[in-house]
């Protein structure tokens, strides 16, 4: 029983990293239509400069948290101003390719940059262990499901009782009648590019408080990406606690069938899915009329 506590526990942590990072993947979704690949990537480069402001000033938590999410947000609004506002009206395959392409480049700027060699981003008391009923859990794992926790919450308030979160569902639905009806476009796009660095950098940062910070961090975006396919690319909310579901899910399959069919078992989970709700667990189903 313990040890299936301490899978539950280590996979709600892990589960709340792609959590946020999938919650990133359907806020570009919403506004956009577009998916963006790059994802993983801007949160690899938000923990990289998160890392470089840490061991330069000495930071604490607290405040690499907030740098974390001032860089993200300036990530987001320099890629969606130079890389994504030239694809305003193009075809939506190409903006998705130009993500790709921004994927790569953001990959080798890292590596340009930051070297191939691991580091450790070192916080505070993050890697303290709190003690429950003979389980150890670390604080940073509680900062994560807490983080997740509370984006889950602002993006319910934003969409659901924001007049900005409203005009981002009708864009992602129909840009051109948006703009009819005076929505500007740019700016939603701008906006919503930002949260999802934001969202997607914070995650970063996580994850190489949790684990190290290595130019192999982009991968947890794709690892991340089931989440976003299992909640709904047009549910948000949904997104985040599919993140937590897969994350128990694959270890739950490491530790009890093999660990490696636990990198592939978010995946396998989607397939099974998606064959009975091709929407996902809290996407909506598109109804077309002709």
């Amino acid at each position: 029983m313990q040890y299936f506590l301490e899978l539950v526990i280590s996979g709600l942590a892990v589960g709340a990293i792609y959590g946020l990072i999938a919650m990133a993947f359907s806020v570009i979704y919403k506004a956009t239509g577009i998916v963006n690949f790059a994802q993983g990537e801007i949160g690899m480069v938000v923990a990289y400069s998160a890392w470089t402001v840490s061991t330069t000033f000495g930071t604490g938590a607290f405040s690499v948290a907030i740098a974390a999410i001032l860089i993200g947000i300036a990530l987001g609004l320099l890629v969606e101003r130079l890389v994504m506002r030239p694809m305003l009206g193009e075809p939506v395959f190409s903006a998705v390719l130009v993500t790709v392409g921004l994927a790569v480049v953001l990959r080798s700027v890292v590596m340009i940059i930051w070297g191939a060699s691991p580091h450790r981003l070192d916080v505070g008391e993050a890697d303290a262990v709190i003690r429950v009923a003979d389980i150890g859990i670390r604080v940073s794992q509680v900062m994560v499901i807490v983080m997740l926790l509370v984006a889950i919450a602002g993006s319910w308030f934003f969409f659901k009782h924001s007049r900005f979160g409203i005009a981002m569902r009708a864009v992602a639905a129909d840009e051109k009648t948006s703009r009819l009806m005076g929505v500007s476009t740019a700016k939603v796009q701008a906006v919503a590019w930002a949260a999802s660095s934001a969202l997607a950098g914070i995650a970063g940062v996580l994850f190489a408080i949790i684990y190290n910070l290595s130019p192999t961090l982009y991968a947890v975006g794709m690892k991340a990406f089931p989440a976003t396919v299992l909640g709904g690319f047009d549910s948000v909310l949904g997104s985040g606690a599919s993140g937590l579901i897969i994350g128990v899910f694959e270890n739950l399959v490491g530790g009890y069938v093999s660990s490696t069919l636990k990198e592939v078992a978010g995946f396998l989970l989607i397939l099974v899915v998606l064959m009975v709700r091709p929407f996902g667990l809290f996407g909506e189903k598109e109804i077309e009329r002709v």
